[in-house]
Protein backbone atom coordinates (compact mmCIF):
# COMPACT_ATOMS: atom_id res chain seq x y z
CA UNK A 1 0.00 0.00 0.00
CA UNK A 2 -2.44 -0.30 -1.91
CA UNK A 3 -1.33 0.47 -1.13
CA UNK A 4 -1.55 -0.43 -1.13
CA UNK A 5 -2.24 5.06 -3.80
CA UNK A 6 1.51 -0.88 2.25
CA UNK A 7 -1.37 2.42 1.69
CA UNK A 8 1.17 0.81 5.74
CA UNK A 9 1.58 2.28 9.35
CA UNK A 10 1.65 3.50 11.78
CA UNK A 11 3.16 1.00 11.18
CA UNK A 12 2.97 0.65 7.50
CA UNK A 13 4.36 1.55 8.72
CA UNK A 14 2.91 -0.28 4.13
CA UNK A 15 1.73 1.26 4.72
CA UNK A 16 1.01 -0.93 0.86
CA UNK A 17 -0.13 0.90 -0.20
CA UNK A 18 -0.20 0.39 -2.87
CA UNK A 19 0.48 -0.12 -0.84
CA UNK A 20 -0.09 0.11 -2.08
CA UNK A 21 -0.85 0.84 -1.48
CA UNK A 22 -1.02 4.68 -0.86
CA UNK A 23 -3.98 7.74 -1.21
CA UNK A 24 -5.12 10.34 1.01
CA UNK A 25 -6.03 9.62 4.61
CA UNK A 26 -9.70 9.25 4.74
CA UNK A 27 -11.77 9.01 7.82
CA UNK A 28 -11.00 7.23 10.86
CA UNK A 29 -10.42 3.49 12.01
CA UNK A 30 -12.62 1.09 13.03
CA UNK A 31 -15.27 -0.98 11.99
CA UNK A 32 -16.83 0.35 8.64
CA UNK A 33 -18.91 -1.18 5.79
CA UNK A 34 -17.84 1.54 3.12
CA UNK A 35 -14.72 1.79 4.23
CA UNK A 36 -12.42 3.55 1.11
CA UNK A 37 -16.07 4.60 -0.42
CA UNK A 38 -14.65 7.85 -1.37
CA UNK A 39 -11.59 6.59 -3.35
CA UNK A 40 -14.40 4.05 -5.26
CA UNK A 41 -15.93 7.13 -6.79
CA UNK A 42 -13.27 6.75 -8.95
CA UNK A 43 -14.51 3.58 -10.04
CA UNK A 44 -17.66 1.97 -12.37
CA UNK A 45 -20.75 1.61 -10.32
CA UNK A 46 -21.46 -1.76 -11.50
CA UNK A 47 -17.32 -2.89 -11.40
CA UNK A 48 -15.85 -4.50 -14.25
CA UNK A 49 -16.56 -8.06 -15.26
CA UNK A 50 -14.56 -10.68 -13.70
CA UNK A 51 -16.56 -13.50 -14.98
CA UNK A 52 -16.88 -14.37 -18.93
CA UNK A 53 -20.38 -15.58 -18.15
CA UNK A 54 -22.07 -12.15 -16.94
CA UNK A 55 -22.67 -13.20 -13.41
CA UNK A 56 -22.38 -16.62 -13.97
CA UNK A 57 -18.79 -18.86 -14.18
CA UNK A 58 -16.30 -19.28 -14.78
CA UNK A 59 -14.79 -16.70 -12.57
CA UNK A 60 -11.36 -15.19 -13.36
CA UNK A 61 -9.06 -12.17 -13.49
CA UNK A 62 -8.80 -10.48 -16.57
CA UNK A 63 -6.98 -12.50 -19.28
CA UNK A 64 -6.39 -9.86 -21.97
CA UNK A 65 -3.51 -8.53 -19.29
CA UNK A 66 -0.32 -9.41 -20.77
CA UNK A 67 1.91 -12.43 -19.93
CA UNK A 68 5.08 -11.02 -18.83
CA UNK A 69 7.03 -12.96 -16.30
CA UNK A 70 6.54 -12.46 -12.33
CA UNK A 71 9.82 -11.18 -11.10
CA UNK A 72 8.46 -10.97 -7.37
CA UNK A 73 8.94 -13.73 -4.84
CA UNK A 74 6.50 -14.60 -2.31
CA UNK A 75 7.41 -13.77 1.96
CA UNK A 76 9.13 -16.66 2.38
CA UNK A 77 11.13 -16.61 -1.34
CA UNK A 78 8.17 -18.95 -3.15
CA UNK A 79 8.12 -18.54 -6.67
CA UNK A 80 5.11 -16.66 -7.92
CA UNK A 81 1.59 -18.77 -10.00
CA UNK A 82 0.55 -15.87 -12.32
CA UNK A 83 -3.18 -15.03 -10.88
CA UNK A 84 -4.46 -15.32 -14.95
CA UNK A 85 -4.14 -19.16 -13.99
CA UNK A 86 -6.96 -18.96 -10.80
CA UNK A 87 -10.64 -19.76 -12.25
CA UNK A 88 -13.62 -21.19 -10.82
CA UNK A 89 -15.68 -23.29 -12.93
CA UNK A 90 -19.58 -23.08 -13.33
CA UNK A 91 -19.97 -26.21 -11.26
CA UNK A 92 -17.46 -25.03 -8.60
CA UNK A 93 -19.32 -21.76 -8.67
CA UNK A 94 -22.81 -23.53 -8.29
CA UNK A 95 -21.34 -25.33 -4.81
CA UNK A 96 -19.99 -22.29 -3.79
CA UNK A 97 -23.00 -20.58 -3.77
CA UNK A 98 -24.79 -22.65 -2.22
CA UNK A 99 -22.52 -22.83 0.79
CA UNK A 100 -24.21 -19.48 1.51
CA UNK A 101 -20.77 -17.95 2.98
CA UNK A 102 -19.72 -15.30 5.18
CA UNK A 103 -16.39 -13.07 4.48
CA UNK A 104 -14.72 -10.07 6.19
CA UNK A 105 -11.71 -7.60 4.71
CA UNK A 106 -9.48 -6.34 7.13
CA UNK A 107 -7.77 -3.43 5.67
CA UNK A 108 -4.49 -1.46 6.75
CA UNK A 109 -5.82 1.58 5.04
CA UNK A 110 -8.74 1.92 3.47
CA UNK A 111 -8.37 5.97 2.08
CA UNK A 112 -6.64 5.59 -1.24
CA UNK A 113 -7.98 4.43 -4.74
CA UNK A 114 -5.74 1.13 -4.34
CA UNK A 115 -7.60 0.21 -1.11
CA UNK A 116 -10.65 1.20 -3.20
CA UNK A 117 -9.99 -1.20 -6.06
CA UNK A 118 -9.25 -3.48 -4.12
CA UNK A 119 -12.13 -3.97 -1.98
CA UNK A 120 -14.16 -3.46 -5.31
CA UNK A 121 -12.98 -6.74 -7.14
CA UNK A 122 -13.60 -8.57 -3.50
CA UNK A 123 -16.87 -6.96 -3.61
CA UNK A 124 -17.68 -7.65 -6.93
CA UNK A 125 -16.34 -11.54 -6.88
CA UNK A 126 -17.60 -12.01 -3.47
CA UNK A 127 -21.69 -11.10 -4.88
CA UNK A 128 -21.39 -13.49 -8.06
CA UNK A 129 -20.46 -16.22 -5.52
CA UNK A 130 -23.65 -15.59 -3.15
CA UNK A 131 -20.62 -14.59 -0.39
CA UNK A 132 -21.74 -12.28 2.23
CA UNK A 133 -18.77 -9.65 3.43
CA UNK A 134 -20.10 -9.25 7.06
CA UNK A 135 -17.18 -6.48 7.59
CA UNK A 136 -14.84 -4.02 6.19
CA UNK A 137 -12.16 -2.61 8.51
CA UNK A 138 -9.57 0.42 8.29
CA UNK A 139 -7.06 0.31 10.69
CA UNK A 140 -5.79 3.60 9.55
CA UNK A 141 -2.45 2.27 9.60
CA UNK A 142 -2.36 1.45 13.46
CA UNK A 143 -1.12 -1.94 14.38
CA UNK A 144 -3.19 -1.98 17.47
CA UNK A 145 -6.70 -1.39 15.50
CA UNK A 146 -6.32 -3.91 13.41
CA UNK A 147 -5.69 -6.25 16.00
CA UNK A 148 -9.30 -4.88 17.88
CA UNK A 149 -10.80 -4.77 14.32
CA UNK A 150 -10.28 -8.60 13.70
CA UNK A 151 -11.55 -9.50 17.06
CA UNK A 152 -14.53 -7.68 16.46
CA UNK A 153 -15.16 -9.60 13.08
CA UNK A 154 -14.46 -12.86 14.70
CA UNK A 155 -17.28 -12.67 16.52
CA UNK A 156 -19.43 -12.76 13.40
CA UNK A 157 -17.66 -15.75 12.87
CA UNK A 158 -16.49 -15.69 8.64
CA UNK A 159 -15.65 -18.14 7.04
CA UNK A 160 -13.25 -16.27 5.43
CA UNK A 161 -10.86 -13.05 6.08
CA UNK A 162 -8.92 -11.19 3.52
CA UNK A 163 -6.33 -8.89 5.33
CA UNK A 164 -2.98 -6.92 4.76
CA UNK A 165 -1.25 -6.73 8.17
CA UNK A 166 -0.50 -3.34 8.67
CA UNK A 167 3.00 -4.70 10.84
CA UNK A 168 3.63 -8.29 10.31
CA UNK A 169 4.64 -9.22 14.06
CA UNK A 170 2.82 -7.09 15.96
CA UNK A 171 -1.15 -8.28 14.47
CA UNK A 172 0.28 -11.89 14.06
CA UNK A 173 -1.75 -13.58 17.48
CA UNK A 174 -4.80 -11.94 15.66
CA UNK A 175 -4.60 -13.69 12.68
CA UNK A 176 -3.15 -16.92 14.18
CA UNK A 177 -5.99 -17.09 16.15
CA UNK A 178 -8.27 -16.44 13.33
CA UNK A 179 -6.59 -19.56 11.60
CA UNK A 180 -6.83 -21.74 14.93
CA UNK A 181 -10.73 -20.80 14.29
CA UNK A 182 -11.05 -22.34 11.34
CA UNK A 183 -11.39 -19.15 9.35
CA UNK A 184 -9.48 -19.39 5.68
CA UNK A 185 -7.37 -16.23 5.49
CA UNK A 186 -6.15 -14.90 2.00
CA UNK A 187 -3.25 -12.63 2.88
CA UNK A 188 -2.61 -9.02 0.47
CA UNK A 189 0.85 -8.26 -0.40
CA UNK A 190 2.24 -9.27 3.23
CA UNK A 191 1.44 -12.19 5.41
CA UNK A 192 1.62 -12.13 9.66
CA UNK A 193 4.31 -13.74 11.07
CA UNK A 194 4.97 -17.24 11.59
CA UNK A 195 1.81 -18.20 9.68
CA UNK A 196 2.51 -21.24 7.27
CA UNK A 197 1.10 -21.69 4.05
CA UNK A 198 -1.56 -24.26 3.61
CA UNK A 199 -1.65 -24.52 7.25
CA UNK A 200 -2.44 -21.36 8.78
CA UNK A 201 -3.57 -19.34 5.70
CA UNK A 202 -4.57 -20.10 1.99
CA UNK A 203 -2.26 -17.92 0.15
CA UNK A 204 -0.51 -14.16 -0.41
CA UNK A 205 -1.72 -12.56 -3.09
CA UNK A 206 0.23 -9.42 -4.45
CA UNK A 207 1.29 -6.88 -7.73
CA UNK A 208 4.60 -8.08 -9.37
CA UNK A 209 6.49 -5.53 -6.76
CA UNK A 210 9.78 -6.72 -7.86
CA UNK A 211 8.40 -5.90 -11.77
CA UNK A 212 6.97 -2.66 -10.89
CA UNK A 213 10.49 -1.40 -9.84
CA UNK A 214 12.20 -2.40 -12.68
CA UNK A 215 9.78 -0.23 -14.54
CA UNK A 216 9.79 3.03 -12.31
CA UNK A 217 13.41 2.55 -13.18
CA UNK A 218 13.58 2.43 -16.82
CA UNK A 219 10.87 5.02 -16.89
CA UNK A 220 13.25 7.42 -14.77
CA UNK A 221 16.57 6.20 -16.57
CA UNK A 222 14.98 7.92 -19.49
CA UNK A 223 13.30 10.53 -17.79
CA UNK A 224 17.25 11.62 -16.75
CA UNK A 225 18.65 10.65 -20.08
CA UNK A 226 20.41 8.01 -19.05
CA UNK A 227 22.70 9.76 -16.98
CA UNK A 228 23.27 12.34 -13.56
CA UNK A 229 22.39 11.39 -9.75
CA UNK A 230 19.42 10.09 -8.41
CA UNK A 231 18.11 10.33 -4.96
CA UNK A 232 15.44 7.50 -3.65
CA UNK A 233 12.89 7.60 -1.11
CA UNK A 234 11.97 4.24 0.21
CA UNK A 235 9.68 2.75 3.12
CA UNK A 236 11.46 2.61 6.58
CA UNK A 237 9.35 -0.67 7.91
CA UNK A 238 9.59 -4.54 7.71
CA UNK A 239 7.44 -4.69 4.95
CA UNK A 240 8.77 -7.31 1.81
CA UNK A 241 6.59 -5.82 -1.03
CA UNK A 242 7.86 -2.19 -0.45
CA UNK A 243 11.38 -3.55 -0.07
CA UNK A 244 10.94 -5.37 -3.10
CA UNK A 245 10.08 -2.23 -4.98
CA UNK A 246 13.30 -0.48 -3.23
CA UNK A 247 15.45 -3.49 -4.37
CA UNK A 248 14.22 -3.82 -8.17
CA UNK A 249 14.76 -0.30 -8.67
CA UNK A 250 17.95 0.08 -6.87
CA UNK A 251 19.24 -2.73 -8.94
CA UNK A 252 18.02 -1.89 -11.83
CA UNK A 253 19.85 1.07 -12.08
CA UNK A 254 23.05 -0.44 -10.59
CA UNK A 255 23.00 -3.10 -13.41
CA UNK A 256 22.16 -1.25 -16.67
CA UNK A 257 22.86 2.47 -15.69
CA UNK A 258 26.00 2.91 -15.43
CA UNK A 259 26.12 6.66 -15.35
CA UNK A 260 23.71 6.89 -13.41
CA UNK A 261 24.15 7.29 -9.71
CA UNK A 262 21.83 6.83 -6.70
CA UNK A 263 23.48 9.45 -4.24
CA UNK A 264 20.98 9.58 -1.71
CA UNK A 265 18.68 7.66 0.01
CA UNK A 266 15.79 8.74 2.35
CA UNK A 267 13.09 6.77 4.24
CA UNK A 268 9.80 7.42 5.33
CA UNK A 269 7.44 5.50 8.09
CA UNK A 270 4.38 6.60 6.71
CA UNK A 271 2.51 7.92 3.40
CA UNK A 272 2.51 11.25 4.73
CA UNK A 273 6.36 11.77 5.13
CA UNK A 274 7.44 12.18 1.23
CA UNK A 275 7.39 15.93 1.28
CA UNK A 276 10.13 16.51 3.95
CA UNK A 277 12.12 13.91 3.29
CA UNK A 278 12.50 15.05 -0.14
CA UNK A 279 13.16 18.61 0.83
CA UNK A 280 15.81 17.16 2.80
CA UNK A 281 17.45 15.46 0.16
CA UNK A 282 16.85 18.53 -2.56
CA UNK A 283 18.57 21.08 -0.43
CA UNK A 284 21.45 18.42 0.41
CA UNK A 285 22.10 17.39 -3.01
CA UNK A 286 20.97 20.57 -4.90
CA UNK A 287 22.77 18.78 -8.44
CA UNK A 288 20.08 15.73 -7.81
CA UNK A 289 18.06 15.09 -11.34
CA UNK A 290 16.10 12.38 -10.34
CA UNK A 291 13.69 10.74 -7.74
CA UNK A 292 12.39 7.44 -7.26
CA UNK A 293 9.83 7.41 -3.96
CA UNK A 294 8.05 3.97 -3.19
CA UNK A 295 4.63 4.51 -3.61
CA UNK A 296 2.27 7.67 -4.99
CA UNK A 297 0.65 8.87 -2.03
CA UNK A 298 4.67 9.98 -0.42
CA UNK A 299 5.30 10.60 -4.05
CA UNK A 300 2.64 13.41 -4.14
CA UNK A 301 5.09 15.07 -0.75
CA UNK A 302 7.90 14.92 -3.17
CA UNK A 303 6.71 16.72 -6.04
CA UNK A 304 5.37 19.47 -3.61
CA UNK A 305 8.46 19.86 -2.32
CA UNK A 306 10.15 20.04 -5.44
CA UNK A 307 7.85 22.86 -6.25
CA UNK A 308 8.59 24.58 -2.97
CA UNK A 309 12.92 24.59 -4.15
CA UNK A 310 11.68 25.67 -7.55
CA UNK A 311 13.00 22.48 -8.76
CA UNK A 312 10.15 21.68 -11.62
CA UNK A 313 13.01 19.92 -13.95
CA UNK A 314 13.14 17.09 -11.28
CA UNK A 315 11.89 13.62 -12.95
CA UNK A 316 10.23 11.82 -10.50
CA UNK A 317 8.90 7.79 -10.78
CA UNK A 318 7.07 6.02 -8.12
CA UNK A 319 4.79 3.30 -7.88
CA UNK A 320 0.69 3.04 -8.00
CA UNK A 321 -1.41 5.11 -10.17
CA UNK A 322 -3.22 7.63 -8.00
CA UNK A 323 -5.50 9.92 -9.22
CA UNK A 324 -3.12 12.80 -8.11
CA UNK A 325 -0.20 11.25 -9.91
CA UNK A 326 -2.20 10.29 -13.21
CA UNK A 327 -3.03 14.42 -13.68
CA UNK A 328 0.59 14.50 -13.21
CA UNK A 329 1.77 12.44 -15.88
CA UNK A 330 -0.92 13.11 -18.07
CA UNK A 331 -0.35 16.79 -17.81
CA UNK A 332 3.43 16.04 -18.72
CA UNK A 333 4.85 17.31 -15.24
CA UNK A 334 7.55 16.22 -12.97
CA UNK A 335 6.15 12.39 -12.67
CA UNK A 336 7.44 11.36 -15.61
CA UNK A 337 5.56 7.63 -15.25
CA UNK A 338 5.93 4.55 -12.74
CA UNK A 339 5.09 1.20 -12.51
CA UNK A 340 1.11 0.17 -11.70
CA UNK A 341 -0.06 -2.29 -9.79
CA UNK A 342 -3.61 -4.22 -10.82
CA UNK A 343 -5.37 -3.93 -7.49
CA UNK A 344 -9.26 -4.51 -8.98
CA UNK A 345 -7.42 -8.15 -10.35
CA UNK A 346 -6.03 -8.45 -7.13
CA UNK A 347 -9.13 -8.67 -5.79
CA UNK A 348 -10.72 -11.02 -7.62
CA UNK A 349 -7.79 -13.38 -7.66
CA UNK A 350 -8.19 -12.90 -3.56
CA UNK A 351 -11.62 -14.01 -4.08
CA UNK A 352 -10.67 -16.83 -5.96
CA UNK A 353 -8.58 -18.63 -3.93
CA UNK A 354 -10.66 -18.27 -0.75
CA UNK A 355 -13.35 -19.97 -2.33
CA UNK A 356 -10.58 -23.03 -3.52
CA UNK A 357 -10.35 -23.50 0.18
CA UNK A 358 -13.72 -23.60 1.10
CA UNK A 359 -13.66 -26.15 -2.27
CA UNK A 360 -10.66 -28.23 -0.72
CA UNK A 361 -8.80 -27.47 -3.50
CA UNK A 362 -5.13 -27.06 -3.72
CA UNK A 363 -3.92 -23.49 -3.51
CA UNK A 364 -0.48 -21.65 -4.34
CA UNK A 365 1.28 -20.12 -1.49
CA UNK A 366 1.96 -17.03 -3.22
CA UNK A 367 0.12 -15.14 -6.59
CA UNK A 368 1.05 -12.04 -8.41
CA UNK A 369 -0.35 -10.55 -10.68
CA UNK A 370 1.23 -8.68 -14.37
CA UNK A 371 3.36 -5.24 -13.19
CA UNK A 372 2.42 -2.60 -16.26
CA UNK A 373 4.47 0.31 -17.03
CA UNK A 374 2.86 3.67 -17.26
CA UNK A 375 3.46 6.92 -18.72
CA UNK A 376 2.03 9.73 -20.83
CA UNK A 377 1.33 7.84 -23.66
CA UNK A 378 -0.83 5.37 -22.25
CA UNK A 379 -2.06 7.52 -19.12
CA UNK A 380 -5.91 6.40 -20.46
CA UNK A 381 -5.63 3.23 -21.41
CA UNK A 382 -3.45 1.88 -18.05
CA UNK A 383 -6.20 3.52 -15.78
CA UNK A 384 -8.77 1.38 -17.56
CA UNK A 385 -6.81 -1.72 -16.88
CA UNK A 386 -5.90 -0.41 -13.66
CA UNK A 387 -9.53 0.74 -13.06
CA UNK A 388 -11.38 -1.12 -14.94
CA UNK A 389 -13.51 1.40 -16.14
CA UNK A 390 -13.07 4.60 -18.36
CA UNK A 391 -10.80 7.50 -16.89
CA UNK A 392 -12.52 10.36 -15.06
CA UNK A 393 -13.04 13.45 -17.20
CA UNK A 394 -10.23 15.69 -15.40
CA UNK A 395 -8.02 12.63 -16.14
CA UNK A 396 -8.95 12.59 -20.02
CA UNK A 397 -8.76 16.35 -20.02
CA UNK A 398 -5.29 16.45 -18.67
CA UNK A 399 -4.04 14.34 -21.30
CA UNK A 400 -5.75 16.31 -24.08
Amino acid sequence: MRRTSYAAIALWLVFSLSLAACGSAAGGAGNTADAGSSAQNNLAADGPTAASGGSEGPIAINQALPDKEILSKGPDGESAVSAKTLQLTDEELAKIKAGRYKAAVSMHYAGNDWSAAQLKGLQDTFAKMNIEIVATTDANFKAETQVANIETILAKKPDILVGIPVDAVSTASVFKKAASQGVKIVFMDNKAAGLEAGKDYVSVVSADNYGNGVEAAHILAKAVGGEGEVGVIFHDADFFVTKQRTEAFENTIRSEYPNIKIIARGGITGPNDGEKVAAAMLTKHPNLKGLFVVWDVPAEGALAAARSAGRTDLAVATIDLGMNVALDIAKGGMMKGLGAQLPYDQGVAEAILAAYALLGKETPPYVAVPSLQVNRDNILESWKTVYHSDAPASLRDAAK
